[in-house]
């Protein structure tokens, strides 16, 4: 589960939508606690650009096992 402040990659393996060059470097801000279907999440937090600053607040629903910690 990722935790506030975590870098996640987010690509296909976590939703269609983020496949290929839609993929996402993700800073978490929080995890939404509203119960969805088993196994995704909500999550909000920022989209960061190529040297790490942040370019884009979002909330994204993924698949919890597809999501990848990068710092």
């Amino acid at each position: 589960m990722p935790r506030a402040g975590e870098v996640i990659h987010v690509g296909a393996a976590a939703s269609v939508q983020f496949a290929g060059n839609r993929a996402l470097t993700f800073r978490v801000i929080r995890i939404d606690p509203r119960i969805t279907y088993d196994g995704w999440l909500w999550i909000d937090g920022y989209v960061l650009g190529p040297t790490g600053e942040a370019t884009e607040r979002r909330v994204i629903f993924v698949k919890r096992d597809g999501l990848r910690r990068i710092r």
